[in-house]
């Protein structure tokens, strides 16, 4: 079983709009989480699906995207916003808890997986994410079992996604931090060595460290326009430097204003629309980037409290500060996709 403990390094837990100070963490330890899976045939179980109105069709320029003329699917793993409630004592989030979901939602699901949106259509399912809290605790037992629940669900939304709605569509396969290590898992068990991996434009495994050679037979991508490879990046004020001992010089970064791996620095007059706060709001020419080694190098972001921003790690921002360029890219890749290629 994957140790995702292992891999979740220096991941901040910030105060926003989206994401609540209160912490309440499961204290008991887990045993049997059951069989049972999600009916993915029912809307309530996506946050985004292109049959139903959601945030995911979004833009921030206004009005929302229609799914008339794209050619490619986006399957869309959220990252986690499940921190507890008060009087709950769970490992995994409910699917039921519509609090969480507006969270979801009106967090990940608006900032991130829109970007995707001018691309393909954009699936989004809801799982039983683990809890944040699962990334440190010492009962890695309890929170891998987490993380297999929460694995299954997003796989059984996979497969129902696959068997009924994709129909030979090209894929492109993208999450953010707790999504990415879900993504991973799937990136193994459906692509890596598989016929699908002939339909796979790109995966955007943001957020979480990835080795060079992490798959064996897909690579990073090498340009902008490198279809069937993947790109992954995580976000930190620039001087930044990993602790002693987590810098290996093996984890894949790509520059997402170049899309290359290379240390090359990218002013930020090449950033095409940052978001920060408000999704109405695109900043342009704010936020550069550069390769260091295992981590991307940005500048500080500037915005209306931002004095007060003292954390030097951006993960929240992975997607927001190149939220433009991002949304290009996505469609240049699916105009270049041939399959098989």
């Amino acid at each position: 079983m994957t140790s995702y403990r292992d891999v979740f390094v220096i991941v901040i837990l910030a105060c926003t709009m989206q994401t609540s100070c209160k912490m309440y963490k499961p204290e008991y330890t887990y045993n049997d989480f059951g069989t049972d899976l999600p009916d993915y045939a029912d809307l309530d179980n996506w946050a985004a699906h292109p049959a139903k109105d959601d945030e995911a069709d979004r833009m921030p320029e206004g009005g929302t995207v229609t799914y008339d003329h794209v050619m490619a699917d986006v399957f869309f793993i959220h990252p986690t916003t499940y921190i507890g409630s008060k009087g709950e004592d769970k490992w995994n989030a409910s699917l039921k808890d519509q609090k969480l979901n507006k969270k979801t939602d009106e967090g990940s699901i608006r900032f991130q997986s829109s970007a995707f949106n001018h691309a393909g259509r954009v699936f989004a399912p809801r799982y039983r994410q683990a809890h944040f809290i699962a990334y440190f605790t010492k009962d890695t037992a309890s929170a891998n079992k987490a993380f297999e629940r929460a694995y299954r669900d997003v796989r059984a939304a996979f497969v129902h996604y696959l068997e009924n709605e994709n129909k030979g569509r090209p894929i492109i396969l993208a999450g953010h931090s707790q999504g990415t290590n879900h993504a991973e898992r799937l990136m193994d068990e459906f692509f890596t060595g598989k016929p699908l991996k002939n339909r796979m434009v790109a995966a955007y495994l943001i957020g979480m460290p990835l080795r060079k050679d992490r798959f064996a037979d897909i690579f990073p991508c090498r340009d902008s326009t490198d279809t069937g490879c993947f790109v992954s990046w995580r976000t930190f004020k620039k001087g930044y430097k990993l602790p002693r001992g987590l810098t290996s010089n093996k984890v894949s970064v790509t520059n997402p204003l170049s899309w290359k791996t290379d240390e090359q620095f990218m002013p930020a007059t090449a950033n095409k629309g940052s978001l920060f706060y408000k999704f109405d709001k695109l900043k342009k020419h704010k936020m550069e980037a550069r390769v260091a080694k295992d981590i991307l190098w940005t500048n500080k972001p500037r915005f209306f409290g931002s004095i007060f921003l003292k954390t030097r790690n951006y993960h929240i921002a992975d997607i927001n500060f190149y939220y433009v360029n991002i949304r290009e890219n996505a469609v240049l890749r699916t105009s270049k996709f041939k399959p098989g290629s």
